[in-house]
């Protein structure tokens, strides 16, 4: 870690960095700041994937058919990667405690962690933000969030992000430290506003699969995505979180892009579904976790709570947990009475 000194501001530059997570976006994450030219320790539970990186500079499992850089080492136990300046932790939410509890044994109190996971812990219904301030209180905590396929990034594709934090000078040092020409993050110190965008529209992104796989048409694809803003906006305010978020990268943005392309995990699953596949045919073979089928859950308790009319994340969970027939659903949304647009 390096200091920097700009007149009365000091900027600090995390060279050191460590990703927790190999999947297809941890994998992405570690090739775009190994561009930085640093080398990149990156932590897989799965020793083929260990493997795979060290031996051939591919993620056969979760990002097959891209090189990688030689800069990214790869390693199975999670304490070699702990002593750093920077940690990405990109596990999948519904993991993130576990993780969480491991890298609290070995990292340092004072190493921001970034939190990359677009989820819900559905146990306890708190934020991945809420679980990492309850097992590490004292590390700087961040959210990275907005639309970015791992396919984009790791092939260069101009590439814009949130990361948002409490402490804006922190965040700065540490927008600095990742940026590169394809990989731009812009600021927000609203980190509940972020999370919320970022774990609700993979909901809203099943409901819009739904409407593709039941051929009802892009005008009902659009009202279900508008419609689903408005949603996930009314749960982010609730929850303390500011609009003007829910209108940037991490809320309109990440919502369009995944609810508008096959690439997009929770889209796919929402075809399926609407094509009549049950929850089991749908998920059967895949190896990445759409992580909205999750989330669905946990937003509906969370909706019911802060009393937030959230029909189609209550429709999306129905769907998911068998309730109700997909006919039946899609004919209560549709027989909703009247009300005035907000």
């Amino acid at each position: 870690m390096a200091i920097r000194r700009s007149g009365k501001k000091m900027s600090i530059n995390y060279n050191n960095i460590s990703i927790a997570g190999a999947g297809a976006w941890g994998t992405a994450i570690a090739e775009v700041m190994s561009r930085k030219g640093h080398p990149i320790n990156l932590w897989a539970k799965e020793r083929t994937v260990v493997n795979s990186i060290n031996s051939n500079r591919v993620n056969e499992l979760f990002l097959a058919n891209v090189k990688l850089s030689e800069q990214i080492i790869a390693f199975n136990n999670i304490e070699q990667i702990t002593q750093c300046d920077l940690l990405f932790l990109v596990s999948p939410a519904q993991h993130t405690r576990a993780v969480l509890k491991e890298i609290s044994k070995t990292l340092e109190e004072t190493t921001p962690i970034i939190l990359c996971s677009k989820g819900i812990e559905i146990s306890s219904l708190k934020l991945m933000s809420q679980i990492a301030e309850e097992i590490l209180p004292k590390n700087p905590i961040l959210i990275l969030s907005g639309p970015s396929f791992a396919i984009d990034v790791v092939n260069n594709k101009p590439t814009a992000v949130t990361l948002a934090c409490k402490n804006l000078d922190i965040g700065r040092s540490i927008a600095d430290s990742i940026n590169i020409q394809t990989f731009r993050p812009y600021l927000s110190d609203d980190i509940i506003g972020a999370q919320i965008g970022g774990a609700t529209k993979n909901v809203i992104a099943i409901a819009a699969g739904v409407v593709d796989g039941q051929k009802l048409g892009d005008s009902a694809r659009a009202a279900t995505i508008a419609r689903g803003f408005s949603e996930i906006n009314r749960l982010a305010i609730a929850l303390g979180g500011k609009e003007e978020t829910l209108t940037g990268l991490s809320g309109m943005g990440d919502l369009l892009l995944t609810c508008n392309s096959v690439t997009s995990r929770n889209y796919s699953l929402g075809i399926k579904l609407g094509m009549g596949q049950s929850v089991e045919e749908a998920t059967n073979g895949l190896s990445t976790i759409a992580e909205g089928m999750y989330t669905a859950k946990a937003i509906n308790k969370l909706a019911d709570i802060h009393n937030v009319d959230m029909p189609i994340t209550s429709a999306v969970n129905n769907l998911i947990e068998n309730k109700i027939s997909l006919k039946k659903i899609i004919q209560g949304l549709l027989n909703r009475p009247i009300k005035e647009e907000k």
